[in-house]
């Protein structure tokens, strides 16, 4: 009466979403051993930006750490404008394309595709992609089964991202509290977390973030200073320079973060989520340095990497910006005051990593402009 095994009950489990999207294409695989690659990218409506998420492809990861523009590929658009998924079994087609992603995927001789729009309630949310390395191998037997574990995945991504957007609404909430506070705005908010994803990309390799670490440093970066729900207006608003004891209960805010996010994730139901520690590492870690000079006197091998992009990120754009009692700093002046700080108390990989990316911090600028409101 029990012989019967659930294949699929693997992605049940607490594992995380990789190792549940690598579960089900190995159970694809032996169905149809062709499938060579299935990967996610996710969509950010705020940027246009599609970003690859999570893949599984036998260790070949052509996309790694990849996004462009939706408006930038043709191809994607007409997925998108048609709401259909897409069927090409000769890739040689976009031989002539100049887009980067075609590039990769030809350069790694995958020669089919099957592509499959991701929707939440009519929300458009990404792409799932099916690859192999042989061509005319997607006919309608194998497209319908690919239909069926293709919402199937869509379903797990969904649950993955639900559960990241339940807590970080959450954890905005309060935030917004902080912002009506303090100086600090939503564009600061937009900017510093697209330069904590920069610099992110850029220590990847060094550091081994994949692209779903690289998306949750992203996304939970704005939420550094939680904290500061805890400190009160005379001292958070205070227009002077704050006493010694004053300057030890602002401090306070790191530790105070901590709680908070330990607090909601208990109260969410959501203690073990998967990526909570980086969360909680920016949260209480933001402020550290380097030397060991920073809120819990932590040295450089003991900081989080999170946290050590997320303090670079937001610095640099505290300086970069107008603020009532400061003018904004140059991208020139900024970066060499990170500069002259970094290896005592910032990373020296996280700052050159933003200064390498220069033309992207200054694109950044432009799209998240400070208005009349902030």
């Amino acid at each position: 009466m029990f012989e019967h095994q659930d294949v699929y009950a693997a992605i049940n489990g607490k594992s995380p979403l990789p190792r549940k999207v690598e579960i089900v294409h190995g159970l694809l695989r032996e169905r149809f051993d062709f499938i060579d690659r299935v990967s996610v990218a996710v969509y950010e409506a705020k940027t246009d930006l599609l970003k690859t998420f999570v893949q599984s492809s036998d260790g070949d990861n052509p996309l790694a750490l990849y996004s462009s523009r939706l408006a930038d590929s043709a191809s994607m658009k007409e997925i998108l404008r048609l709401g259909r998924p897409r069927v090409v079994n000769d890739l040689d087609i976009f031989s002539n394309v100049d887009a980067e992603h075609a590039k990769r995927i030809a350069a790694r001789q995958y020669h089919s595709s099957y592509t499959m729009p991701m929707f939440l309630n009519g929300d458009f949310f990404g792409f799932l992609f099916f690859n192999s390395y042989r061509k005319n191998v997607f006919d309608e037997a194998t497209l319908h089964y690919l239909d069926m574990v293709g919402h199937l995945l869509s379903l797990l991504v969904i649950h993955e991202l639900s559960t990241t957007r339940s807590l970080l609404a959450v954890v905005k909430t309060a935030a917004n509290m902080t912002e009506h506070r303090d100086v600090e705005t939503g564009a600061h908010l937009d900017r510093m977390s697209n330069y904590a994803r920069l610099i992110a990309r850029e220590v990847a390799k060094k550091y081994r973030l994949n692209d779903e670490l690289v998306e949750h440093i992203f996304l939970f970066s704005p939420l550094h200073d939680i904290g500061k729900i805890g400190i009160s207006d005379t001292i958070l608003l205070k227009p002077g320079k704050l006493t010694s004891s004053e300057f030890d209960t602002m401090k306070t805010h790191a530790s105070k973060g901590g709680e908070i996010v330990d607090m909601m994730l208990e109260n969410l139901g959501l203690s073990e989520f998967p990526h909570a520690e980086i969360l909680r590492n920016i949260a209480l870690y933001h402020h550290e340095a380097i030397n060991g000079s920073g809120y819990y006197g932590m040295m450089d091998g003991d900081i989080p990497i999170e946290a050590k992009i997320v303090a670079v990120a937001d610095v640099f754009d505290a300086l970069t910006s107008e603020r009532p009692y400061k003018e904004a700093w140059s991208v020139d002046r900024a970066f060499l005051f990170l500069q002259s700080m970094a290896g005592t108390k910032f990373d020296i990989d996280c700052v050159n990593a933003l200064i390498n990316r220069r033309d992207e911090v200054e694109a950044i600028q432009k799209r998240f402009l400070e208005d009349s409101l902030g």
